[in-house]
């Protein structure tokens, strides 16, 4: 049986003419199911895409410590004492906690500014060493950052945020090797980080800092062995909510505050929310599949439920051909070719009509001429959703190429 020959096509597209009216009503629902359920995945994966390019750059396996008033007494010391990390806590944790992959940690300063000539800006400082880059990312778009050697000297060199950038040097250019004023002192610019920001801004908005090396911001600002962030990251296989009970623990004991009083100890564990988000968009997409399938099934019954009144009405038309030798495998094909056909081509078009709203969506969603997030169809999402749609096509016309081919030329001739 030879579904798309010559012949078989050219009755195909009679039968779609004749009854053109019919023709849009069966398409129509295949239409919407496939366009609402193409528009649903690419407007899912556009929004989830804005969500990670928030995150972009900040490592998934992260916990952050910051310290507070205590909430409850402890060891003879009463509660509402304020108390500080130290850096003797960076060699506690590395000795005793050994699943801890990077422990770097963090000095800030706000509000503080910066000048250069007659530019001025102002922003957060802030110390930290060159393992930081582990927790975050830098997107350098000139020089370098922070190494060890700055670290050891004490070297008066910085990185600058993307709005200091843009504020004090408003013509342009490489700013590396010049020279900003910080709070009364000179440091030379060794960088220039790219990053916006966004869910996460640990000292402030990475686009109004001021990175400084942390051995040379405890000596100018006189901060001893005081930490103000203690940020780590877990071994691969080690998952960070097993770890931070531990290290809970091991920092609240050093300082004399109580374990449990997490007042006293806020930490941000990011692994437990990026697994929430991860867990919300896999809902969604859930949503979305059961939503566009559920679509698409109806105006597949729909498709079969007109294709069986078709058959009806061209009950005499099927039995003369019978009559004239046609047999049962051509009048199979010609019904389940059309019905294919349809249910094809309504689908194609709905996945053309939704890749151009995404594709207009997309317009508004660029910034500098670079796009935020990409609101389009998968390429391999549209090919299975044409296979399915073939596929739906053939079940959608089993019924009715059934009923077709049960017809007897003698009762077609005496229903006429």
């Amino acid at each position: 049986m030879r579904l798309f020959d010559t012949d078989t096509f050219r009755e195909i597209l009679d039968s779609i003419t004749r009854n053109r009216s019919r023709s849009l009503l069966t398409g129509f629902g295949v239409f919407w199911g496939v366009f609402m359920l193409m528009l649903l995945t690419g407007g899912s994966q556009g929004l989830k895409g804005l969500l990670n390019k928030n995150f972009e750059g900040f490592a998934q396996n992260t916990c952050i410590i910051a310290t507070s008033q205590t909430s409850k007494p402890y060891k003879g010391f009463s509660k509402g004492r304020y108390w500080e990390m130290e850096y003797a806590d960076v060699d506690r944790l590395r000795s005793l906690v050994p699943e801890l992959e990077t422990i770097s940690p963090t000095v800030a300063l706000w509000g503080r500014s910066f000048t250069r000539d007659e530019y001025t800006h102002s922003g957060t400082i802030r110390g930290s060493r060159p393992d930081y880059a582990n927790i975050e990312t830098p997107k350098m778009m000139y020089g370098r950052y922070l190494n060890d050697a700055d670290i050891a000297q004490e070297r008066k060199v910085c990185v600058i945020g993307k709005k200091v950038y843009a504020s004090l040097f408003p013509e342009g250019g490489d700013p590396c090797g010049k020279r900003i004023v910080v709070d009364g002192s000179y440091y030379s610019v060794i960088g220039v980080d790219w990053r916006e920001g966004g869910g996460i801004n640990v000292n402030g908005s990475p686009a109004d800092l001021v990175t400084i090396p942390i051995s040379q911001a405890r000596k100018a600002y006189n901060l001893g062995n005081t930490i103000h962030l203690l940020c780590f990251t877990a071994k691969p296989g080690f998952t960070m909510s097993d770890l931070t009970p531990r290290v809970r623990q091991i920092v609240s004991r050093a300082h004399y505050v109580d374990p449990t009083d997490e007042q006293a100890m806020f930490l941000l564990n990011t692994q437990l929310m990026f697994g929430i988000i991860d867990n919300l968009f896999k809902g969604i997409n859930f949503l979305v599949w059961l939503i566009g399938l559920g679509t698409l099934l109806a105006g597949v019954i729909g498709v079969s439920n007109i294709m069986m009144v078709s058959v009806r009405e061209r009950t005499t038309e099927i039995g003369i051909r019978r009559a004239i030798g046609a047999t049962p495998n051509q009048i199979l094909g010609q019904i389940m070719s059309e019905s294919i056909v349809l249910t094809l081509a309504a689908g194609l078009m709905g996945i053309v009509f939704s890749v151009l709203i995404l594709s207009g969506v997309e317009l508004g969603m660029t910034e500098d001429g670079m796009l935020k997030a990409p609101f389009q169809v998968p390429f391999w999402t549209a090919i299975a959703a044409a296979a399915m749609l073939t596929v739906l096509g053939v079940v959608a016309g089993l019924m009715p190429a059934s009923r077709a081919m049960a017809i007897k030329p003698v009762d077609a001739m005496r229903d006429e």
